[in-house]
């Protein structure tokens, strides 16, 4: 497919290996020229034109615009050739330029979601970004791109070694931009490590060219695959995939249709795998039968960090085969088990497993749907004792007394407001005198353990909890410092 620019040659010479003339005018005069190479393939993009001597800088008239724009003064935005060649690939493929693009294209970031960009204006998007140094994440979830969408965005990647991460997502790919995303992540080319390819409508048939990419890459370390529909079939293929992968870091396979037969071919790929420390594996089937495997993963696993099932059909009798890879797994951190049908029984198990393993680094449990007594709450506490880091979310506790209720809800910074009082120092002072360097921050983990193992104002797990959450920045870090902006 070749395309011819308009008369008026005010756009640079380019071609699409993804190759745009850096060297050629209204681009960067440091870059060297690359030389042309003819193409002939319907699939390849081609602009021509022939490169002027000099390029100038024409301010257009407002009412002549074809843009969204609002420029009063054209000299502030074009400093750069990479702005105007945008707009010169906007009008080659007949769209109306972003301003939000032009605004921010010499950003790190670059936000594109729900732009209704479609398979052009991701064309345009994609020629402007081929020489670009400065944008390191960008996201275009739902533009409908397609598959010819997303071949512009490829060829771009083989020349722009700057970008790193990349948000696809509900895009429409199919099978077609399965394999075009496959064949080019296959060859090690690229400098992404972030991809999310969410709700793509990949079903059993684009797990096999997706996971032949996958078996050899080792760039990408992050990758969501969530929403779409894999099935079993996908399971069986992204398991031997697992099980060779020496790259992912982090892989989210949360709603993809997965049962027993797909869930214990990925656990099957889990064990030997080395590499791999968060796992999403939410809103499947997994069932009791694949709490088995499950199970087995954690025994044998030794790099699993974070592990999500929720809503997965897992019962009592999973729970128990679980607890059983729990008994001796080192690694596991956070272990997810919300909207799944396991009783206070069920949690019993959960909790003594971690008690009976004392190299056990847990630190959340997850069962927040699940209604627990006084009995479990003293069982509990002796968990607590044993490993003062873990954090066990239910939903509530039946039949506590009215005296039990008010000492669990007391306000946690209430009682330290009261102890800061009477020894006359500030609140402030309680907590830097918690932390070994004496600075305003801690990492939520070791204030957390620090804040159970105290004495000064003796604190349950759920107050514990509270003062977290008044603290914390959302960066894996409490900080002190947020206590000059509360109220008394």
């Amino acid at each position: 497919m070749h395309i011819q620019f308009p008369s008026k040659p005010t756009l640079p010479r380019a071609c699409w290996e993804g190759r745009i003339t850096a060297g050629s005018p209204g681009m960067p005069p440091h870059e060297t020229e690359t030389e042309l190479v003819p193409q002939s393939s319907d699939k390849t993009l081609y602009c021509e034109a022939e490169p002027p001597p000099t390029v100038e800088k024409v301010k257009p008239a407002r009412e002549n615009s074809e843009t969204d724009l609002e420029i009063e003064d054209n000299e502030k935005f074009f400093t750069t050739g990479q702005k105007e060649l945008y707009l010169e690939a906007c009008k080659l493929v007949g769209v109306v330029p972003v301003s939000y693009f032009i605004r921010n294209m010499e950003e790190s970031y670059v936000n594109l979601n729900h732009h209704g960009l479609g398979p052009r204006g991701t064309k345009a998007i994609a020629i402007a970004l081929v020489s670009n140094t400065a944008v390191t994440k960008l996201e275009l979830e739902d533009n409908c791109i397609m598959e010819e969408g997303v071949l512009s965005l490829v060829e771009m990647l083989q020349e722009n070694y700057y970008l790193q991460e990349m948000n696809i997502s509900n895009n429409h790919l199919g099978l077609e931009g399965a394999r075009i995303i496959s064949d080019f992540f296959e060859r090690n080319s690229s400098s992404i490590w972030n991809l999310e390819l969410s709700g793509n409508d990949f079903k059993e048939e684009s797990a096999a060219p997706l996971c032949q990419a996958l078996s050899t890459n080792y760039r990408i370390k992050k990758l969501d695959l969530s929403h779409n529909q894999f099935s079993d079939i996908g399971g069986e293929q992204l398991g031997q995939m697992l099980a060779i992968n020496v790259g992912l870091t982090s892989l989210d396979l949360s709603w993809n249709n997965f049962h027993t037969r797909g869930a214990v071919a990925l656990c099957n790929g889990l064990r030997g795998n080395v590499t791999l420390t968060k796992l999403d594996l939410s809103m499947n089937g997994l069932g009791n039968e694949g709490a088995v495997a499950l199970g087995e993963v954690l025994r044998l696993n030794s790099c699993l960090v974070y592990l999500d099932v929720s809503g997965n059909d897992i019962g009592n009798e999973g729970a128990s085969k679980i607890s059983k890879g729990l008994e001796s797994n080192e690694s596991l951190r956070v272990l997810k088990l919300f909207l799944n049908p396991i009783s206070m029984d069920g949690a019993i198990l959960l909790i003594l497993a971690i008690k009976k393993n004392p190299k056990s680094r847990m630190e959340e449990l997850d069962i927040s749907n699940v209604l627990v007594s006084e009995q479990f709450m003293k069982t509990l506490d002796g968990v607590y004792a044993v490993h003062p880091q873990l954090d066990v979310v239910f939903k509530a506790v039946q039949g506590l007394s009215a005296k039990k209720t008010i000492f669990l809800l007391t306000n946690p910074m209430k009682l330290i407001q009261n102890y800061a009082d009477q020894h006359k120092i500030t609140v402030m002072d309680f907590f830097k005198s918690l932390n070994p360097t004496g600075t305003m921050k801690m990492s939520v983990d070791e204030f957390q353990k620090v804040m159970i193992e105290q004495t000064k104002v003796p604190l349950n797990q759920y107050q514990v909890r509270e003062v977290i959450k008044k603290l914390d920045e959302k960066t894996g870090m409490v900080n002190f410092s947020f206590l000059n902006t509360m109220k008394p």
